[in-house]
């Protein structure tokens, strides 16, 4: 964080001090609300959460070199004490972003937000110092740690925004205005929540709204629903995607022999040449999205394509490809799922299916339920266990209950029969199933979303844990 005095962050959040003999002292380490985080100089945010009481832990984070703690009530250390920490910790990040003077680059998106921020901040990271939201911590307590996290030598702070109803993004962007706003795609991810695809554009197009004039929102060309957005902004707007009129776009994609896309990046000021080191030709328009942002900040095209080409995998379980000693290669996609990313993720294990097969090699797909499709539920697994049958995929295993066996029904009766699917209750049973009948060359998926916890599965595959051990690991 830039330096801070404790005087002026009880300012900035409307707090008062409490056992601070010197208020002048300065906080320059990290803001954490996890006290075992605690550096020297750093700030202990304080928040009561259902199992523990971040206050409990107030004295221990002190005595391992906090500076202060942020707190509801004094806690007998160095305190600032406010009505709410949350509401605090977003005043506090509102003022450093302030004071920065760096350039806030904001995406939001049904899907692919996570790997298209990394893309962004790995790109702008090539330029020049880029903080940015680790992870997926995009909500009201995790954008505001990730902007807090920016120094006096940041210059671009990239911030993934999610949404789980109309104003959430609204109430982000009050707290870390963007001059850059992304806007993916408009999905099914959370429909049930939302009520249909218009109630989801509106709460994403919430992002455009925040831009200033001066100000650029980029757009998905290929997404209607997104490209509409274009009437909701006062600023610039530049369009990627495949779409013949979009400023920066792809042309000549392709997938190599083992699925990760290439393509031809043409911008406003020229051409060159992408290969990804991705998987799954979802990542186009992810990659687009990231080269219309950093041509719009100044980046010739050919460093921006040098930029993707280098770009990998920063955030755990999204297309994590894992190659075993024995053949068998891993696709860890189990952080989260919805029809959109599913379809995505198939697509890319039919490609690497291809390859896999010119060594005798199979493809499995092992998937289980996507949350919170409302009424949407039973047509979109059905729908998906009918993709694995048309993209070939030689095995599905549908983990869980009723929707996995929605996913089974759905390759039935598209003429899956006979042993190419099967469901299975639990991740252990999917477990025991996979260890006993991979074989070398084979190729497996995990995918599911995460409050399924598949990603067990993938790591018991891959010898980290018993598949009955991932809920730790999760949390």
């Amino acid at each position: 964080m830039i330096a801070l005095s404790l005087a002026e962050i009880a300012t900035a959040v409307g707090g008062q001090t409490y056992d601070i003999p010197d208020p002048s002292v300065q906080v320059t380490g990290s803001v954490v609300i996890d006290s075992r985080q605690v550096e020297p100089g750093g700030l202990f945010a304080a928040f009561a959460g259902e199992r523990a009481d971040g206050h409990d832990y107030a004295a221990r984070a002190v005595a391992d070199g906090a500076a202060a703690v942020l707190a509801t009530r004094p806690v007998g250390v160095p305190a600032i004490v406010v009505d709410d920490v949350q509401t605090a910790l977003g005043a506090l990040a509102r003022t450093v972003v302030e004071r920065l003077g760096a350039t806030l680059v904001a995406l939001t998106g049904s899907a692919g937000k996570t790997s298209t921020k990394d893309l962004i901040a790995q790109v702008l990271g090539a330029r020049a110092p880029t903080v940015f939201t680790p992870g997926s911590l995009n909500n009201e307590i995790g954008l505001p740690l990730t902007a807090l996290r920016a120094t006096s030598e940041t210059r671009y702070l990239v911030l993934e925004m999610g949404a789980r109803g109309i104003g959430h993004i609204r109430y982000l962007t009050g707290l870390t205005p963007p001059r850059v706003g992304v806007v993916l795609n408009v999905g099914s991810a959370h429909i049930g929540e939302f009520g249909g695809k218009d109630q989801i554009a509106l709460a994403k197009g919430e992002l455009v709204e925040a831009l200033p004039a001066d100000g650029v929102a980029v757009l998905n060309a290929d997404d209607p629903l997104v490209r509409a957005m274009a009437a909701r902004t006062r600023a610039r707007v530049v369009l990627f995607g495949e779409a013949d009129e979009a400023d920066v776009r792809a042309e000549n994609v392709r997938l190599t022999g083992t699925g990760q896309p290439a393509f031809r990046l043409r911008t406003p000021s020229g051409c060159s040449d992408v290969t990804l080191r991705l998987y799954g030709e979802h990542h186009v328009s992810n990659a687009l999205a990231a080269a219309a942002v950093a041509h719009e900040l100044g980046m010739p095209v050919e460093e921006i394509a040098r930029a993707l080409s280098a770009a990998g995998a920063l955030s755990r379980w999204r297309m994590e490809v894992t190659e075993r000693p024995d053949g068998v290669t891993v696709v860890n996609d189990a952080y989260n799922a919805n029809p959109e990313s599913m379809r995505a993720a198939l697509r890319a294990l039919a490609a690497m299916g291809e390859a896999a097969r010119a060594r005798g090699g199979r493809t499995w797909a092992v998937l289980g339920a996507m949350a919170e499709l409302g009424d949407e539920a039973l047509a979109e697994h059905d729908a998906v266990g009918r993709l694995t049958v048309r993209l070939n995929v030689s095995k599905l295993v549908a983990v869980g209950d009723k929707e996995a066996a929605w996913l089974r029904m759905g390759a039935y009766n598209e003429g899956s029969w006979g042993e190419e699917s099967v469901h299975v209750s639990d991740a252990q049973a999917a477990v025991d199933l996979l260890r006993s009948e991979l074989r070398p060359g084979d190729v497996v998926l995990v995918k599911a979303s995460r409050s399924v916890g598949l990603e067990r599965v993938a790591m018991a595959l891959l010898g980290g844990l018993a598949a009955g051990e991932g809920e730790v690991a999760a949390r």
